[in-house]
Order: structure tokens, then sequence, then C-alpha cells
């Protein structure tokens, strides 16, 4: 079974998978008579249809432990999904490829983002739900209001992955 070793969280190495969200790198604007600093169109929301809701929630991660074997993922085909930590927490993500409706398996990575970092998942990306490194860690979502139609899960025969953060 492959190893996964997590690697820094950057826009070139995960444009593939969507949008990397970084204040650092995010267009600042003073507003509010310069009380507050806006960072600027971090990412762009998709859905499909056009038409459908955008929702804003909030999720609760809980520590898994690692190693850690990757089981299974899921994607969201009519809809991208953004996840923004609360904390100042690293965190780890886990994508993946399509290989004909289904996660390619060769070609699973894994990314450490640093907790003022975000990723906006393009449509129909393979990626494994929350995966933290903290006990627990809150984060602000953005996507599309679903009925379950935008969630598809794979579930592997055997793991494809352990994610080893001790090497």
């Amino acid at each position: 079974m492959p190893k996964l070793n997590p690697m820094p969280l950057n826009p070139a190495s995960f444009m593939e998978f969507g949008t990397v969200l970084d204040r650092k790198l995010t267009t600042q604007i003073g507003i509010n008579q310069s009380t507050t600093t806006r960072y600027h169109k971090m990412a762009s929301v998709k859905v499909f249809p056009s038409d459908a809701g955008v929702i804003l929630s909030i999720f609760r991660g809980t520590y898994r432990g690692y190693p850690f074997e990757i089981n299974m993922m899921e994607r969201h085909p009519i809809g991208t999904q953004a996840f923004f930590p609360l904390s100042e927490e690293p965190w780890l993500i886990v994508v993946a490829p399509d290989a004909g409706n289904k996660p390619d398996q060769k070609r699973i990575q894994c990314f450490r983002a640093a907790g003022d970092q975000g990723v906006q998942y393009n449509c129909n990306v393979w990626h494994h739900p929350l995966l933290i490194l903290a006990k627990t860690q809150d984060f602000f979502i953005v996507d599309r209001e679903s009925d379950n139609t935008n969630l598809h899960e794979y579930f592997f025969d055997k793991p494809a992955a352990v994610i080893d953060i001790a090497s």
C-alpha cells in the first residue's frame, strides 16, 4: 500500500484539483473607513444549474489518528466546495484525479495546509472528507445546497494509501 507523505499546499501543486484560499496571496482592500480588510474574491463558487442555492456552513472535524488508511473518497459533480479553517491549526487534504467514475488510486496526493490556508475543490474532484491534526477543528464551508445529488462516494476494496505523518 502506498504511503502518502503530506506535501506543502501551494497554488501550483493544487491547480489540478481546485483553488488554494490563502490570505497572503489575495488582493487586500481597506473598507469601512479603513477599519476592515477585505480579502477580495478568494475564489468563485460554481453550481449547476446556475440558479441552485449556495450555502454557508461550519463543519467541526475530529482527529482520526495517524497513520491513517484511505478507504474511501468523495466528489461533488454539480458544485464546488470550499473549506477554510477557523483556527491556526494545520490540516491535511487528500485528492485524486478521476479514473472513469472512481478515484485514480495511483495518483492520490496528500497536501499539508497551514492553519491560514483553505481550498476550494473544483467540481468532480475526488477528495477525502476532512482530515485534521488537532483534537477538533472548525471550518467555514461554502457549497451547493443539495439533496445529495451533489455527492458521489467511492469505497476502495482495500486501502488505497496510508497517511504517515511521522515520516
